[in-house]
């Protein structure tokens, strides 16, 4: 079963890169292999965050997918929780977490753990969106310098390493 997690330092703050994730609408301006977004449903909920349900198309070549998921936005916590729907997957585990460093820069970590429904279509897909999912967090840090303006990196300390695989 695949997953991806990292954790990336960069140079936004971390309300930003939240309002960033958050707008869900705007991923097939930039996010590897989305074709089309459509929310189903929004509420709000009792903690002051969201509840968002869209259906996200994917799309390879002549590869198409459209699948269901629950996004869950939670602000005061600074974290995205997505959970799978419906669709051509076995499961889908997605969060996102934001943790501010100083007003201009942030840690933003990324998990994903997934694995399509039917062997073939992971064995014909799997590889495609491996690479695509590990392009998904410096997908948004483009998207930030793009929306927000590209700041210069401070250094990073040994300790913190910039991205995690798995």
């Amino acid at each position: 079963m695949p997953f991806f997690e990292t954790t990336r330092r960069v140079q936004h703050s971390a309300a930003d890169m939240y309002a960033l994730v958050a707008d869900v609408e705007q991923y097939p301006k930039f996010v590897p292999l989305c074709e089309g977004l459509r929310v189903i449903k929004r509420d709000a909920t009792a903690d002051g965050g969201e509840l968002i349900i869209a259906n996200m198309t994917v799309a390879y070549k002549l590869f198409s997918e459209t699948f269901t998921s629950r996004v869950r936005l939670k602000p005061a916590e600074r974290v995205i929780l997505v959970d799978y729907l419906d669709g051509p997957f076995r499961k889908l585990d997605n969060r996102w977490t934001f943790i501010p460093l100083s007003e201009i820069e942030s840690r933003v970590k990324f998990y994903l753990d997934y694995e399509f429904r039917a062997k073939p279509l992971q064995m014909l897909m799997g590889q495609v969106f491996d690479r695509a999912f590990r392009k998904f967090s410096t997908a948004f840090e483009a998207r930030a310098d793009e929306v927000y303006g590209k700041r210069k990196p401070a250094p990073q300390t040994a300790a913190e390493p910039s991205a995690i695989g798995g």
